[in-house]
């Protein structure tokens, strides 16, 4: 070796983790070091920009920064940079700046790989205790995009301001003016908070904006004397001070809301306008659901759904989360569904008796993605007699099912669909259904569950779903053997690890060599944590949001929900990756993963997350397996 690559050898045997390399690769190395020079205060790194090295610095210091300009760590001699932008696409995640005049070794990407795979020491460095560095990973995804970490208290910037059902319309416009407010909520004093706080919305029973009162009190030469209750709007859109900005927006375009009162444990704390949440529409994707409620045909609706694969790449090209992106995917579908709804009902004439359209599965958990079925039922109302009234549900539901197929929804294999008789049921029959369920868990009846235990209202009687869902987490919650036999089921679906911990890939077929990411990866991790949600009466209905229930309840050792969350979200992002480049190559999207196809660190990363599902299908036999036997 020359000189200079003698030295380069030296110094980087005194630092980890190359102070592990046997001495021919080390040397190896040194020859295939390029070095490059920075001046003090320029730019190493750019966010976003190609990155092709990992990077160690010989002398000098650098500081690196999140993607909003905050510190987020510093380097002097021997400290490297560079990891995380090779792990996530080779696209740079923290911007780098030399603070003194800085000179680097750089190491090809190719050369980095092939060391992480013959050298364990070396890759055991950059990837810590595999629960970590996945960790590591997932919060690295998710600090680059705000929207996904934004939460609506942080646009709470006034104490929320309210009425009394009997305060006059001049005394709310007084405040109004007083408070520079365009709204108010209306509240009860006489709607005291239940003690199961998913009960109820607290005591907000309306919302005064400053239209209500121009439209429903001027225009039409009202008295200013009329109580509040006789003006306010009731049909309400409730959001939690800790959900999302993104969720906002989303509900804002959905139901063309210009003001979301926001709770805190259902009680009112605020109200979001349009004019708060303007600045974080930068998601202009999202203005697709806007669109769909403007479409006048079934024709035109599934015109515009041919917009949904460029909107779905968009949103991952964007850097959303596995979270943001099933939400709005969901509000999406859930749009269509809504529309296609009115559609229906404008041709066939109004209900001749109350009903509830649920949305089932992954739109009902606000996790869908692009590749998806439709599954859906009809709640109807205890009045229901077939020879009068299932003519016009039936035609309703054909309708809507037709209708989504045409917009790209395909049909469910499994028939669970509202166009199906056996799952247009009225409330009585749905609770008797759901009853017999938990108390006779049967093969069939687990089956179900996994299905029908996700759902959503979303056209009509919307209470009632939420009714259901209330019946089953109090039901499910005290049968412990059906929490046993569900348990049971959700250990069906194992992980693609084989005995070494290696990729078992499928050997035949169509998708030969492949890991369907659904069927072996988020689908049993939703079933895992189905089974701790309704052991702790959880009635939310989205994987993430299930886990914070769990973490509060305490159900699981220390650690172990986050390691969930951490392998449903990095699992999800390579399937929604996946797809997204299968659509930008001008293929039809699919769950089927040939792993070799992803770098080394993703490839470990990926095989982390199936040994977390690994652990907690088998701590769900220890948690549920004695009541399996109970009658």
């Amino acid at each position: 070796m020359q000189a200079e690559q003698i030295e380069i050898a030296q110094f980087l045997s005194a630092h980890p983790p190359f102070d592990d390399l046997p001495e021919d690769a080390l040397n190896n190395l040194a020859q295939q070091v390029e070095v490059a020079y920075f001046r003090a205060g320029s730019d190493i790194l750019n966010y976003g920009d190609d990155i092709s090295d990992l990077y160690v610095i010989r002398s000098g210091s650098v500081e690196s920064y999140r993607r909003n300009g905050d510190l987020y760590n510093r380097m002097d001699e021997g400290g490297i940079f560079g990891q995380m932008g090779l792990l996530m696409n080779r696209k740079v995640r923290f911007p780098v700046k030399a603070m003194e005049d800085t000179l680097v070794y750089c190491i090809s990407v190719e050369l980095f790989s092939d060391y992480c795979d013959k050298f364990e020491p070396f890759a055991d460095y950059f990837e810590a205790d595999g629960n970590v560095r996945l960790h590591q990973a997932v919060v690295e995804q998710a600090d680059s995009n705000d929207l996904t970490t934004a939460k609506l208290k942080v646009l709470l910037h006034r104490d929320v301001v309210t009425v009394s059902t009997t305060a006059s319309v001049q005394e709310v416009a007084a405040l109004m003016t007083q408070e520079s407010v365009s709204s108010v909520l209306v509240t009860d004093a006489n709607k005291p908070l239940s003690d199961d706080p998913e009960e109820d919305d607290g005591q907000v029973v309306g919302i005064i904006t400053d239209r209500d009162i121009r439209t429903k009190v001027v225009a039409q030469g009202q008295s200013l004397a009329i109580a509040a209750e006789q003006v306010m709007s009731t049909n309400l859109t409730l959001l939690d001070a800790n959900d999302y900005v993104f969720e906002a927006v989303l509900a804002m375009l959905r139901d063309n809301l210009h003001h979301l009162p926001v709770l805190h444990k259902r009680r009112p704390i605020g109200v979001i306008s349009l004019s708060d949440i303007l600045r974080y529409e930068s998601q202009s994707s999202l203005l697709l659901v806007r669109g769909i409620l403007a479409q006048q045909s079934v024709e035109d609706l599934t015109h515009y759904a041919r917009q949904l694969p460029s909107v779905f790449v968009r949103m991952v090209n964007e850097d959303a989360n596995s979270h943001m992106i099933g939400t709005a995917m969901a509000v999406i579908g859930r749009t269509f569904k809504q529309r296609l709804l009115a559609l229906a009902e404008e041709k066939l004439g109004p209900p001749p008796i109350p009903y509830c359209f649920i949305a089932l599965g992954s739109m009902a958990r606000d996790e869908q993605l692009i590749v998806t079925d439709q599954d859906n039922a009809i709640i109807l109302d205890d009045s229901f007699d077939e020879a009068q009234h299932d003519e016009y549900f039936q035609a309703l539901a054909d309708f809507v099912c037709d209708g989504l197929a045409a917009c790209g929804y395909s049909y469910c294999d499994g028939e669970i669909m509202a166009s199906f008789k056996k799952w247009r049921l009225t409330r009585s029959q749905w609770r008797d259904t759901f009853a017999s369920w938990i108390a006779e868990p049967k093969p069939q009846a687990l089956l179900h569950c996994s299905i029908f235990f996700d759902l959503d209202g979303v056209w009509g009687k919307t209470k009632w779903a939420d009714a259901l869902k209330s019946f089953i987490a109090k039901e499910a919650k005290a049968n412990r053997r059906f929490l046993a036999n569900i348990a049971s089921n959700a250990r069906n679906r194992t992980p693609p690890l084989g005995f070494f911990k290696g990729f078992v890939l499928e050997h035949d077929g169509e998708h030969k060599r492949s890991i369907n990411l659904k069927r072996r990866g988020t689908a049993p991790l939703t079933d895992v944590v189905r089974v701790h949600a309704l052991a702790v009466s959880s009635r939310k209905q989205n994987s993430f949001e299930r886990l914070e229930d769990i973490i509060e309840a305490k159900l699981l050792p220390e650690g172990k929900a986050q390691d969930l969350r951490d392998a449903l979200e990095y699992i999800a992002m390579t399937r929604i990756r996946h797809q997204a480049w299968q659509i930008e190559q001008g293929e039809a999207p699919d769950n089927h993963l040939d792993p070799h196809l992803l770098s080394p660190f993703e490839q470990r990363n990926l095989k982390e997350a199936f040994a977390i599902l690994e652990k907690a299908q088998s701590f769900l036999k220890f948690r549920y397996q004695n009541a399996a036997g109970l009658k």
